[in-house]
């Protein structure tokens, strides 16, 4: 594509040579002649000055450095979006022709939608209802009574248990399970567990991804819930009766435990741990690894081992940096005192 085709897609100003060719897309640091990159953080701008790419996509105040008049700049409002829009038009995307293989299995009074492609291996069981436009990959289970909408894909090898609700344009990746067993058991009076009946569902709204090997369970009754526009990361754990709001982001390696409701907009980092029962206010932001052992009701940042507010955090490591010297302190203040 030429320099003036992409600014026109993008909505950008050009400096430079407008007809100049870009044949990819690549890093700042390792991109050639003919590749286009951006820069969104500043930690990357000190790359502008020694990087071989042709063009660079920056914000509009970005300040160019006079001795590289010869990069072609693209100025827009955001760079990181713009870079995110032009990835879609340079994306190797596989044909799917759209088909159901002879190799799948589906069950009895099962409707399915036009222009489906169900491939290999794929067994979806009985009473199932699957939208128009939707992708399913090879070894992937669908038990009884599924809904999925229309516009989804489904990769390899996931497992949908019995009565899950799923949205339209939905992207699940591989190795995901939703809908199994949630964790839990009623203690016996001899010390024994006695599972608890798992009778609810899981429901996803529109416009979910869930990354790979992620485990959503299925609720004891009603059900867990999944707003639309929530994304995951891979190897995410959602117990049983969770509530995820809409447009909620979750890093991987996260743990949400049973019954907690988390509210619109929430960015929780990897590794962060939720107990159960909790409320968590919309736009709330948790750092990673930090542990939420009790409800958040104001929007904000939490970080520490145990989640509270980034600023009370950050006193607490200072005040620790200082437990040293107080311990000198008193050494000296014993040893005058003798």
């Amino acid at each position: 594509m030429r320099v003036a085709d992409i600014a026109n897609i993008l909505d950008g100003t050009v400096t430079g040579d407008s007809n100049l060719e870009i044949k990819g897309v690549g890093k700042i640091e390792s991109s050639s002649n003919s590749d286009i990159t951006f820069i969104s953080n500043p930690v990357y701008a000190k790359y502008f000055n020694i990087t071989n790419a042709g063009a660079v996509i920056v914000s509009e105040d970005f300040s160019i450095p006079s001795e590289r008049s010869d990069i072609v700049v693209i100025r827009v409002k955001n760079p990181y979006l713009s870079f995110v829009k032009l990835q879609e038009y340079f994306q190797d995307k596989p044909e799917v022709i759209k088909k159901i293989s002879e190799l799948s299995s589906v069950g009895k009074d099962t409707i399915l939608g036009g222009d489906n492609f169900i491939d290999d291996f794929v067994k979806i069981g009985n009473k199932c209802s699957i939208g128009n436009n939707t992708i399913i990959y090879s070894n992937t289970v669908l038990e009884d009574n599924v809904i999925i909408g229309s516009k989804c894909t489904i990769k390899s090898n996931v497992t949908i248990c019995r009565g899950t609700i799923i949205g339209d344009n939905v992207i699940i990746h591989s190795g995901t399970v939703i809908g199994s067993d949630g964790f839990g058991f009623a203690k016996n009076d001899d010390g024994t567990f006695k599972k608890i009946p798992q009778n609810g569902i899981v429901k996803i709204e529109d416009n979910v991804e869930i990354g790979s090997n992620c485990s959503i369970d299925r609720a004891v009754i009603g059900e867990t819930l999944i707003c639309k526009g929530v994304k995951l990361d891979n190897q995410i754990q959602i117990a049983h009766n969770v509530e995820i709001g809409e447009d909620t982001v979750i890093a991987a390696q996260a743990g949400i435990a049973g019954s907690t409701k988390i509210g619109k907009r929430c960015m929780i980092g990897g590794q962060a741990g939720i107990v159960g029962h909790l409320v968590i206010c919309d736009d709330v932001i948790i750092g990673a690894s930090v542990g939420v052992a009790k409800s958040i009701s104001q929007p904000g940042v939490y970080t520490g081992y145990r989640a509270k507010p980034m600023r009370d955090a950050l006193k607490d490591d200072v005040y620790l940096k200082e437990i040293p010297k107080l311990k000198d302190r008193i050494k000296k203040i014993e040893e005058n005192n003798k």
